[in-house]
């Protein structure tokens, strides 16, 4: 009789401890976040300097990490008012974008995956980027086309949108995120 809440002591512990675990890993890719408005940015994820729950991260999505030295990654789930990304909605990115020799900007859906869409337009590159008369970017998400910039959400409720900046040559410590300003994210209208 003794064992029986020892048992289910035991059970307790090992399913509150797998499912904080699996919370931990899943609801983030890691401690050591740096944050510009709604953009994060996880500088050593790629690096022998990053913490557990990077690795751990990482290894469950199967990403490949860009190395510190190479460039930076920064996701946006939500807009400057931190509302979530609608892609029923006309979102726009506007701004000046940190110095970096190439960026991309894409969209993916609420599972990390890239969204289908007719255009087969899946990202914009700097290099086919139109600038604004002062060197910002200018882009629209939404489901249908537009001119200019523009790229398809495939009408999903939750898009995230990832920019990638490679062989940018700045260097920041954790927190440092203000230092960097990113592009603003503003939902313009919805159907």
């Amino acid at each position: 009789m003794r064992l029986l809440p020892l048992a289910f002591t035991l059970l307790a512990a090992t399913v509150l401890g797998l499912g904080v675990t699996w919370f931990a890993v899943s609801g983030s890719r890691g401690l050591d976040v740096v944050r510009s408005g709604p953009w994060e940015g996880w500088p050593r994820a790629g690096t022998v300097k990053a913490d557990p729950y990077a690795r751990a991260a990482l290894a469950r999505s199967g990403e490949l990490p860009i190395e510190l030295a190479d460039g930076l990654l920064f996701l946006a789930g939500t807009d400057d008012a931190g509302r979530p990304i609608d892609g029923r909605c006309v979102t726009r990115i506007s701004g000046v974008l940190p110095q970096a020799r190439l960026w991309t900007l894409t969209l993916m859906d609420s599972d990390g995956r890239l969204i289908p869409n007719d255009a087969g337009r899946y990202g914009l590159t700097s290099a086919e980027a139109v600038y604004t008369d002062q060197g910002a970017i200018d882009v629209r998400l939404s489901p249908r086309a537009r001119s200019g910039n523009w790229l398809p959400t495939g009408a999903r409720s939750r898009v995230k949108v990832v920019l990638r900046l490679y062989d940018a040559p700045f260097s920041f410590a954790s927190g440092a995120g203000d230092a960097m300003p990113l592009p603003h994210i503003v939902q313009e209208g919805c159907p």
